[in-house]
């Protein structure tokens, strides 16, 4: 029978399966129980915290505190939340990622007026952030200010006159080497969920979003068939063998997913790029998941894929970032070309600079010399 909370507390578990506890009074404010491990319900120590929080729970707002004013930025962050640009347009991931840095934004200036906002006071705001911040700020502001002119309860775009700090150059993700994969391999052997992990991640080449929604039912007729959980892109790619050999080591179970947590649930793609990270950390290789979807490219552009073909394979929607892969590929190609040029056979030069006479200087001067008179 399951067991009864007392009055108000509600129980759930955390991702760790460890009890979490809150307080929810009709009409207040969710509030959590710091309740110790191990502590269970209605014991004299979780009473005296459950009995303090009842007595210290915040007070019920006052009707009308929190009503949203017209007008306001409140306003308009709630109406751009609600739109077609917001729900539809952008994938979950970066709804949350969006609305994370938007809720930043509403706590410092949620009560001010959306039509008297400036360029001067949106400097501020970017000022004091590191360049690879603010371009995230300024995105999410791009679409909610859009949203703000299309409704015309704004007619000037302050962010147009927004400066951004400069940023450093960088490739991002670490790209794996062979030799890394190979380290990799040689410490996670085949049959392990760490194994399969790097092999769905290298020989599908897609993100780890995507690849903790692989599962059994994307498969028909050899291919994996799915839409990339970021952009909505299809893709359908042949199952590779090194790939292929690794699933057959694998028993099937009741998930469909192919990587499961220990609990035989799918991961999440942060809780997956975390555990992959630890075990990339146990092989002593510096690469992340993304780093071996980059692999993946090369690996293909190596042998012969063009742009579209990478494109196709990979769910990407426009030819740069493919054609990146491939110029890296030429690159690599041509510079293993001027090496062949420049190898020669292992033997003595043919006119070894050791091998010359020497001059015979001192007789030379003697000849030259001048008897005395």
């Amino acid at each position: 029978m399951k067991r009864r909370n007392p009055r108000f507390v509600h129980e759930y578990q955390n991702q760790h399966g460890t009890p979490v506890y809150y307080l929810r009074k009709p009409g207040h404010p969710k509030f959590r129980l710091r309740i110790p491990d191990g502590c269970l319900p209605w014991s004299p120590s979780f009473m005296a915290i459950y009995e303090a929080a009842m007595a210290e729970a915040p007070a019920k707002p006052e009707l009308g505190v929190g009503r949203t004013v017209p007008g306001t930025v409140n306003a308009a962050l709630i109406s751009y939340y609600q739109s077609t640009a917001f729900t539809k347009g952008l994938a979950k991931s970066t709804q949350g990622n969006r609305r994370a840095i938007l809720e930043n934004f509403r706590n410092d200036h949620g009560d001010k007026r959306t039509a008297l906002m400036h360029t001067q006071a949106l400097q501020n705001v970017f000022n004091g952030k590191t360049a690879i911040v603010q371009r995230n700020w300024m995105k999410a502001l791009r679409g909610f200010l859009d949203h703000c002119l299309a409704l015309g309860v704004m007619k000037v775009d302050p962010l147009a006159g927004v400066k951004l700090a400069k940023t450093k150059k960088s490739s991002g993700f670490h790209t794996w080497t062979e030799d890394e994969i190979t380290k990799y391999r040689e410490r996670h052997a085949p049959g392990t969920k760490a194994r399969l992990a790097l092999e769905l991640l290298l020989q599908t080449g897609h993100a780890r979003a995507d690849a903790v929604r692989m599962g059994r039912q994307h498969v028909k007729a050899g291919k994996l068939s799915m839409r990339r959980q970021k952009t909505g892109v299809q893709f359908d790619i042949p199952l590779l063998p090194e790939l292929v050999s690794e699933l057959a080591l694998h028993p099937r179970t009741e998930q469909l997913a192919y990587l499961v947590t220990e609990q035989s649930q799918p991961f999440t793609a942060a809780g997956f790029g975390n555990w992959f990270a630890d075990r990339c950390r146990e092989a002593g290789v510096p690469g992340r998941a993304h780093g071996l979807r980059k692999a993946s490219a090369i690996r293909l552009a190596l042998n012969g894929a063009t742009a579209f073909e990478l494109m196709a394979w990979h769910g990407w929607r426009t030819i740069g970032e493919a054609q990146r892969y491939v110029e890296e590929a030429n690159r690599i190609k041509l510079a293993e070309s001027a090496a062949a040029k420049m190898r020669t056979e292992i033997g003595s030069p043919a006119n070894p600079v050791s091998q010359i006479d020497p001059q015979p200087i001192e007789k030379t001067v003697v000849e030259n010399e001048r008897p005395e008179t």
